[in-house]
């Protein structure tokens, strides 16, 4: 897995546990829902290059 990729797939889980966590603290449900989808959208794409990165080998 690149740097870059691996960077990228990091920041968008991070932004989502901090989208969660205000979404929590403020009681904004939809706010703590997209937090939660970012979370999976990164760690999604961490997996994605991981497998990519195995079939390569």
């Amino acid at each position: 897995m690149s740097a870059e990729e691996n960077t990228g797939a990091k920041a968008e889980q991070a932004k989502g546990k901090a989208k969660e966590l205000i979404g929590r603290i403020t009681g904004n449900e939809r706010l703590t829902a997209e937090g939660r989808i970012d979370q999976v959208k990164g760690e999604t794409r961490e997996e994605k290059q991981k497998a990519n990165d195995a079939y390569h080998r």
